[in-house]
């Protein structure tokens, strides 16, 4: 048995004696660092919000905000975190820290009441402002600093009218406001922290916190930690822990655990044995092969996201429609598309639209290999072809991509919500004829599915209102929708129509240009 130990706030602590299945947000309370909150237990407000150093997109590290609430603590193992307490820096003997440059406009600006969810408010502001390339004009130089304050400043009643902001989700100091959309205030009210956020400038150069992003990332290590007859596990290799499922197929597999620390918290599962996938190399690539894209499992979404459209890999635009509303940036920053198409639900965001995209899993054993398309994959509810001891390696992509692509979702919320209905639509149009359509649904069924009548009805017909018409009657039927608390089964219908004729409307324009 190895001894997990974390950095926090700099300074290396153990795990022990906490049980395996202790979530971070815990771990750090019951160390006396009390201004990481736990509000909902579910990864929905934002209070247990840290920051976690992990391999970086642009530098050597990032600094990813996470939910602790979700992430067990042992996950954490040979890593660094910081909280709300270790952003402020300590001055002389006998005087008061100096606050962070997040702290302090969150304090001037008014954007603290209660106080009760600032500090995960500040870690989640405080890795944007750590985001490499936000701002627009010399990162680091004071006459940067001084343009973001001044262009940021709240207007006063002596003030002219400003106008609508030309970008309301983007500040003039670059910073992007989905950073904290993960993020609840009760109180408040979201101006004043919204103010605060556009007013931070580019980190000094001696801050510590942006110098350790030069520096590169901490190294997985392998973990045995046992307590109380439970055990979590992460070895080095992939081959080492596909032997490892086949001794263990009862075992939890994890990546960022937003699926699993819900049912940790809220429905007080526990489990023997847990096995961490998230650090493992095998599962991290993200690479272009002959007539493919391939995506590693354990990949966060947030790393798919900005790692897409950079260097030999192409953007993949239905992969850019689904990320903003795929729950919050805390949430992307944790979770996978192993993930999310393991746990097989029905209403996951990210199976309809691989399954637009044509796309085909890599499972992997202790066996080796076999590739199966993602339409094949599930079998029912929460039930899939994959087999005890197989994991998903990685998502393959086909190339090339068709040219007119949409992401539906339909939900009560614009972000950060839950959908009735989630709609995928990937087409080649030639010469006004479409050549291929795949369609996936969403929420509909037992399990997320191909439209395959939908797309019989659109294929080498023209791209005109009385094909889109025909074809979406025949999607009204697609699935078999039920009614409960989110959508009657006749709402979810009528939008999957709705969904096809937003589609023709949108496109028109662009496809007969």
């Amino acid at each position: 048995m190895t001894e997990a130990r974390i950095t926090v706030n700099g300074n290396e602590t153990s795990l022990s004696p906490a049980p395996p299945h202790t979530t971070a947000l815990d771990f750090l309370r019951e160390r006396g660092l009390t201004g990481t909150k736990e509000g909902c237990a579910e990864g929905e407000c934002g209070a247990c919000s840290v920051m976690v150093a992990r391999p970086g997109v642009d530098k050597p590290t990032d600094w990813v905000a996470v939910n602790a609430c979700l992430v067990p603590a042992a996950a954490l193992d040979g890593q660094e975190i910081v909280t709300a307490e270790g952003l402020a820096t300590a001055g002389e003997p006998g005087t008061m820290p100096a606050l962070h440059p997040v702290q302090e406009e969150m304090a001037v600006r008014g954007g603290s009441q209660c106080g009760y969810c600032t500090p995960g408010f500040v870690c989640s502001m405080a890795a944007e402002y750590y985001r490499p390339g936000r701002c627009e004009h010399g990162a680091g130089s004071p006459a940067a600093n001084r343009s973001a304050q001044a262009r940021a400043q709240a207007p006063t009643s002596a003030d002219p009218d400003p106008g609508p902001d030309p970008d309301p989700e983007h500040g003039p100091n670059g910073f992007d406001l989905h950073a904290l959309s993960g993020n609840l205030c009760r109180c408040t009210g979201y101006r004043p922290i919204r103010d605060a956020a556009y007013a931070v400038g580019a980190p000094a150069e001696d801050d510590p916190l942006a110098r350790r992003r030069e520096q590169e990332p901490p190294v997985p290590v392998a973990t045995e930690y046992t307590r109380d007859g439970a055990t979590f596990l992460r070895k080095d290799t992939l081959d080492e822990t596909l032997r490892l499922l086949r001794e263990r197929p009862d075992a939890v597999v994890v990546a960022g655990s937003t699926d699993w620390g819900v049912e940790v918290n809220i429905r007080a599962r526990r489990a023997d044995c847990v096995i961490a996938i998230d650090r493992l190399a095998e599962l991290r690539e993200l690479r272009v092969e002959s007539g493919y894209v391939e995506i590693g499992a354990a990949l966060t979404l947030t790393e798919i996201e900005r790692r897409l459209g950079t260097g030999n890999v192409p953007g993949i635009p239905l992969l850019a429609d689904l990320f903003p509303q795929f729950a919050s940036r805390l949430i992307r920053n944790g979770a996978t598309l192993g993930g999310n198409l393991g746990t097989g639900s029905p209403i996951g965001d990210s199976p309809p639209v691989l399954l637009a995209l044509d796309a085909s899993l890599v499972l992997a054993d202790a066996d080796g290999e076999r590739v199966v398309p993602l339409a094949e994959y599930f079998t029912g509810y929460r039930q899939s072809v994959r087999r005890p001891g197989e994991l998903i390696r990685a998502v393959r992509v086909p190339l090339p991509l068709s040219p007119v692509t949409a992401f539906h979702k339909i939900a009560k919320r614009r972000f950060d919500d839950i959908s009735s209905v989630a709609v995928a639509f990937a087409l080649d149009i030639d010469g006004g004829i479409v050549r291929k359509a795949r369609i996936g649904l969403g929420g509909v069924a037992a399990t997320p599915i191909r439209s395959l009548a939908t797309e019989a009805a659109l294929e080498g017909k023209p791209w005109s209102a009385e094909t889109v018409d025909a074809a979406a009657r025949v999607l009204r039927g697609e699935g078999t929708p039920m009614s409960d608390h989110r959508a009657s089964a006749l709402y979810r219908s009528a939008m999957l129509g709705q969904s096809l004729l937003k589609l023709h409307a949108q496109t028109t324009e662009a496809v007969s240009s």
